[in-house]
């Protein structure tokens, strides 16, 4: 009943920039926060981003200052600008959204699918 696809990971060179996009749809009543997550191979899954929707932010120390998280809440869309990237940024990046759905009682997290971010020379 609900769907988030991701969009915009790929292969970047040290220094470049990627932007990631995810999208929610179906019976979609509210989304409180969004957010990315990463899971780099033989690494636990990470948050690296979360956004409220009063666009309160919250960024894993490595990437402050790199990363900017942002939502379009009539879109129920949220972005990841990733700048100055580094090798150890390499991971599958997931997106993260909060939601209650029309006729639902309570919050649930859903997952998109993933993306693969490689940063290589």
């Amino acid at each position: 009943q609900v769907q988030l696809v991701e969009s915009g990971g790929g292969l970047v060179q040290p220094g470049g920039s990627l932007r990631l996009s995810c999208a929610a749809s179906g019976s979609i009543f509210s989304i409180t926060v969004m957010g990315w997550y990463r899971q780099a191979p033989g690494q636990q899954r990470e948050l690296v981003a979360a956004i409220t929707s009063g666009s309160n932010t919250n960024y894993l120390d490595s990437v402050k200052g790199r990363f900017t998280i942002s939502r379009d809440n009539a879109k129920n869309t949220v972005y990841l600008q990733m700048n100055s990237l580094k090798p150890e940024d390499t991971a599958v990046y997931y997106c993260n959204a909060r939601i209650l759905t029309l006729g639902g009682l309570r919050n649930v997290d859903y997952w998109g699918q993933g993306t693969q971010v490689t940063v290589s020379s």
